[in-house]
């Protein structure tokens, strides 16, 4: 992901990146979205707003992480939205914490946006409608992506989230195994809807969502041969004659 990105900030040592792409499909989002009031600008302001919930959505995950001891350094925004790279220990409960802070961050901003939505519609409403019709967006779009990464379908934070919850009494292979499985089955159901709706950007979601899953299934059988290896060892080491 860093390939082909623009380095915008650092914050708390951690690094944000922009990819490319961003730009391209930026351009396309503003024309649309520009249908929705009387200037092109307040698009452009919705379209940064739809990336600053992003921003922040995402410094929730990585600074849960390092509260935890993980490694979390880098965060790079792309059209779909926005990836944290973030490590965290081995350990249910730091998986679990790391990638709950991230809705937490839009749980957060719910109520402060819903009074921004009152307050805009008593004063701007008629007043100033494209004012009032940025602040509606920006609520629904924080509700949106609320409610859509919460979703149970890995690797989205919903299906990150149960992933951490089964790492409890199924252990860490088994649960990414579950969740993988949930993952490929949701970028399915998902890739049909894209076909339905004839859809291109529900298409390249599916598609990212389906190829995420893979990989996670596949590292689920690289921890599953490390641990069968580790085993071996350890009982050749039980086994060894002592001199």
């Amino acid at each position: 992901m860093q390939s082909g990105s623009i380095r915008l900030f650092r914050i708390a040592g951690i690094q944000v990146f922009l990819h490319f792409s961003w730009f391209i499909v930026g351009a396309y989002e503003i024309a649309v979205l520009s249908g929705r009031y009387s200037s092109a600008v307040w698009a452009l302001y919705e379209y940064l707003a739809l990336f600053g919930l992003v921003l922040m959505h995402e410094f929730g995950h990585a600074l849960a992480c390092r509260q935890v001891g993980g490694k979390a350094e880098e965060i790079v925004l792309w059209p779909l939205g926005g990836i944290a790279f973030v490590s965290p220990p081995p350990r249910p409960g730091a998986m679990l914490w790391s990638i709950t802070a991230g809705p937490l961050v839009n749980v957060a901003l719910a109520p402060l946006l819903e009074f921004a939505l009152i307050a805009a519609r008593q004063h701007w409403r008629y007043e100033a409608p494209d004012a009032f019709t940025l602040v509606y967006w920006i609520r629904t779009i924080n509700l949106v992506l609320l409610v859509f990464n919460l979703i149970p379908v890995y690797p989205l934070d919903g299906g990150q989230i149960l992933r951490a919850l089964l790492w409890f009494p199924l252990g860490r292979i088994r649960s990414l195994q579950i969740a993988s499985a949930l993952g490929v089955a949701g970028g399915v159901a998902l890739g049909a809807y894209a076909y339905y709706a004839s859809s291109i950007w529900i298409g390249i979601m599916a598609f990212f969502l389906i190829s995420r899953a893979v990989a996670g299934w596949q590292q689920a059988g690289a921890l599953a041969v490390q641990e069968s290896e580790a085993r071996r060892l350890r009982q050749e080491m039980r086994e060894r004659p002592v001199l």
